[in-house]
């Protein structure tokens, strides 16, 4: 099995200020399929039984989450 990484302050402190784009998840769209939970490679999606979250202290604005969305239920915009 593959470990997940977990979110954690660094050096600099909360790594989600260096961002230039952050997702945005439309609730309605998404189903919970998690696949922007298991390719963030920040770890910033937290998933609850019904629902995910994006930790925007952590998230650095890749974009991977977005992309691997199949319902397109995060898009992308400008900070």
């Amino acid at each position: 099995m593959i470990p997940l990484s977990e979110p954690k302050e660094g050096a600099s402190g909360k790594t989600g200020r260096w961002r230039t784009e952050k997702p945005v998840l439309n609730k309605e769209r998404c189903t919970n399929c998690l696949l922007c939970w298991v390719y963030c490679p920040e770890g910033a999606i937290e998933r609850t039984e019904d629902k995910v979250e994006i930790d925007y202290d952590y998230c650095k604005g890749c974009g991977v989450c977005a992309n691997e969305c199949a319902r397109k239920a995060i898009v992308m915009e400008d900070e």
